[in-house]
């Protein structure tokens, strides 16, 4: 096995796994894709043989060489860490990385476990939930966290097109994925100026289209 091949175990609706996409296109590093299908026959990351990759049966998972990683946060800084001379994805101003990490963790730590597909379908079964109070469920827990994002960001002064200085990073590394979701479940973006400046900033640039869950080979249509 080459040890420098890193290959990206992912669903292309995972935002997690949408996450790290963006990473990797932002600091250029080449790698592959093996979808695991979340839903189909129950959902392959249940599989004995993702269990071995991943305990906790989630993507995404990164190989690097023999080495697997998992959980989005820390495959990003591991890949900021470990290819220090490609495009870093936190900014060198301790200050600067900490309000990114903060912006990140907004979205990881307390909007995605609420909306999390196991989360969803645990509302359904067996608690009994209809489609529609499980998307008010989403609609309320990620209005939530933007708000705060936004509210942040105005709270440091951030006027420009990126969260931190003049390029994306890590914190739009979950920003976009997360107003992805926020489109799905119908969510009005009036609200968010500057997180709607910032995802049309992004919009444009090869390192998000090419991420978008759209893009992806195993992409389900609309």
């Amino acid at each position: 096995m080459n040890p420098d091949a890193l290959v990206l175990y992912s669903y292309w609706r995972s935002s997690a796994a949408y996450r790290v996409r963006i990473g990797l296109n932002l600091k250029g590093l080449a790698y592959d894709i093996v979808p695991v299908h979340l839903v189909r026959g129950g959902g392959e990351q249940h599989s004995a043989e993702h269990a071995q990759r991943n305990p906790q049966e989630l993507v995404p998972v990164l190989a690097h060489g023999d080495r697997l990683l998992t959980q989005s946060m820390a495959i990003l800084e591991y890949l900021d860490e470990t290819y220090p001379d490609s495009p870093a994805l936190l900014p060198v101003n301790a200050r600067e990385r900490a309000l990114v990490r903060a912006l990140a963790q907004v979205i990881a730590c307390d909007i995605h476990p609420l909306g999390n597909l196991r989360v969803l379908q645990y509302l359904t079964d067996p608690l009994g939930i209809e489609e529609s109070q499980r998307t008010e469920w989403s609609r309320h827990w990620i209005g939530v966290g933007l708000d705060a994002f936004e509210a942040l960001l105005e709270q440091h002064g951030i006027e420009g097109d990126f969260c931190a200085g003049d390029r994306p990073g890590l914190a739009e590394c979950f920003l976009i994925p997360q107003m992805y979701n926020a489109r799905r479940v119908g969510l009005d973006f009036a609200r968010w100026p500057t997180l709607a400046r910032i995802e049309a900033a992004c919009a444009d640039l090869p390192a998000f289209k090419d991420a978008h869950p759209a893009a992806q080979t195993d992409a389900q249509p609309a």
